[in-house]
């Protein structure tokens, strides 16, 4: 393994938003390295879908697969992270959208330490999505259509969301009162609706292995 440079490096200053005269710091131990020493490539795992298509089960058990195997992953789920770092939006459009913006920058963060992330977000509008996938290289996001159809998601009410969106308790929920932007062609699209979670998990384990996201076999 290479030894990694001994001090950082900056780039120009630059305005980035209403930050000015910032520069982007250049650490001294960069994603190949990391890639490297962990033997495998990081990767953006995002899960979109319907509230109750198995976004987070998924996501979940994908994690759990990768972590018995010895790789570096971690989930970023979207009601945790409404816990915290979003907990100050709510569900307009124009909180829809920043809630995935600060998730895609996040991403981006565990992309670059060298991490397999899987978030697990209904995100439901094109855009946003593109968005997240526009911050990173080709290839390192992979999007996964969890595409349990609106009559199996409702059935399964796994939050009781629905019901409560039916009664007119929650406002702009997706899916009933809010639109829902499938991904017309997601990297992966796994029938959650109907596929066991064992088979999910293989079908998923198996894509990120074809592309050299992680060893072959592991």
């Amino acid at each position: 393994m290479s030894a990694a440079p001994s001090t950082p490096t900056y780039g120009a200053l630059t305005n980035q938003g209403a930050s000015t005269n910032i520069a982007w710091h250049h650490t001294t131990v960069d994603r190949a390295a990391r890639a490297e020493q962990q033997g495998h490539r990081s990767a953006i795992l995002w899960f979109t879908g319907l509230s109750g298509s198995g976004k987070s089960t998924l996501a979940n058990a994908v994690n759990s697969a990768l972590f018995e195997r010895g790789l570096s992953c971690y989930v970023l789920d979207g009601d945790n992270i409404r816990h915290g770092l979003c907990k100050d939006l709510g569900f307009s459009d124009a909180a829809r959208e920043e809630n995935i913006r600060r998730i895609g920058e996040v991403s981006k963060l565990f992309l670059d330490a060298g991490v397999v992330v899987l978030t697990a977000f209904v995100s439901p509008f094109k855009a946003d999505r593109d968005k997240a996938r526009a911050l990173v290289d080709a290839g390192d996001f992979i999007e996964i259509h969890c595409a349990a159809n609106l009559d199996v998601c409702e059935q399964r009410d796994t939050k009781g969301l629905y019901a409560k969106a039916r009664a007119g308790e929650i406002k702009e929920f997706t899916g009933i009162s809010s639109p829902y932007e499938a991904p017309e062609q997601p990297e992966l699209r796994v029938d959650t609706g109907a596929q066991s979670l064992e088979d999910s998990v293989a079908v998923v384990l198996s894509y990120l292995a074809a592309q050299g996201v992680i060893p072959p076999g592991s």
